[in-house]
């Protein structure tokens, strides 16, 4: 029996030395692989000699958006499996119109992102970042008065986004002593209980209440500059905001007000623009943790998320249904 034709589209800087042969081996087995050595344009010369005969593209990082123009290069197409969590920026309406199924490793990106969000709420809570910069300063420990409201016994941690890394965070927040709600207007009151969360009809309501907000939202035209001026003055005093979504969500020059004027902290590893220009005051506030959007699957931990790529190339070929398909009715809401 013929394989199906399998090219790769991604930058190979962002995957090198990640994927794990037993993995490669795997492809190979249900697969052709056109070419080992990934594309970057689906119009070049390489492209059109290349793609012609292939039935399943594997796409990543940085690959150009797959619209009609190159979908003319891939006629035979029939399934795209991204090594990624979102996919619209990277795959045009068209692509499901034609009849493309589309599937992300969506599960896998966020296992990494919902590990480094616990222990940036468990940060938050042991006040980590103030207490070791007084430690630093000072080079004592501190006295005891200052320690009456350290940890996350009896805290609100707020949840913004039931998503693929929000509903894992709300789950494992069950093992601490904690008050946990949740804002998404996808979410039932009914499964939100479930969780052990209260679910909030109003963000404003979140953000007024919680000690800890995090933030778990896609990219929408409802969602960007969700957290502005208006609302971030709304963060308790002393509150952390932990946001390791994406950069837009947040009203950036109204996020270093009320972080110049000590009121709030925060956990950043998403900024926008990415990376920050060199002056920005992100860099030097005392009270911000600023990582550069780290949260996400990094070095060996991709190879996690090429295992999940494969596994949905081995569903595709056996006839199986897929475990990460996405709709083209669902790309407004998760991306």
């Amino acid at each position: 029996m013929t394989k199906p034709k399998l090219a790769l589209c991604y930058d190979k800087r962002l995957y090198r030395d990640s994927f794990l042969q037993r993995d490669w081996d795997r492809l190979a087995a249900v697969v052709e692989i056109v070419d080992r050595e990934p594309l970057m344009s689906y119009l070049d010369a390489h492209a059109a000699r290349t793609l012609p005969e292939v039935e399943i593209l594997i796409t990543g990082w940085d690959a150009p958006l797959l619209e009609v123009d190159g979908l003319a290069n891939l006629p035979r197409l029939r399934m795209i499996s991204h090594l990624g969590a979102t996919v619209k920026a990277h795959h045009a309406p068209s692509v499901w119109k034609r009849g493309v199924r589309v599937s992300s490793a969506v599960e896998a990106t966020a296992h990494p992102v919902i590990e480094f969000t616990l222990a940036a709420i468990i940060f938050a809570g042991k006040q980590v970042l103030a207490r070791s910069r007084k430690y630093c300063e000072t080079r004592r420990f501190p006295s005891p008065d200052d320690e009456f409201d350290v940890g996350l016994m009896g805290k609100v941690v707020g949840i913004v986004g039931a998503s693929r890394v929000g509903l894992p965070v709300i789950e494992r927040l069950r093992d601490f002593d904690v008050e946990v709600l949740v804002y998404d207007p996808f979410l039932s009151r009914e499964h939100a209980r479930g969780l052990g969360a209260e679910k909030v009809d109003e963000l404003d309501e979140l953000v007024t209440r919680a000690d800890i907000v995090s933030i778990h939202a896609p990219i929408t035209d409802k969602t960007i500059n969700m957290f502005d001026a208006a609302r971030l003055a709304k963060l308790r005093d002393g509150a952390t905001l932990i946001n390791t979504a994406r950069g837009i969500l947040i009203d950036q020059t109204a996020l270093i007000d009320e972080l110049q004027s000590g009121r709030i902290s925060a956990t950043v590893d998403v900024t926008y623009p990415e990376p920050l220009p060199p002056d920005s005051p992100l860099f030097t506030l005392p009270n911000v943790l600023l990582t550069p959007h780290m949260a996400g699957p990094m070095g060996l931990e991709r190879s996690r998320m090429f295992a999940a790529v494969v596994d949905e190339v081995e569903r595709f070929c056996a006839g199986k249904s897929l475990r990460g398909e996405i709709s083209l009715d669902s790309l407004g809401r998760i991306g």
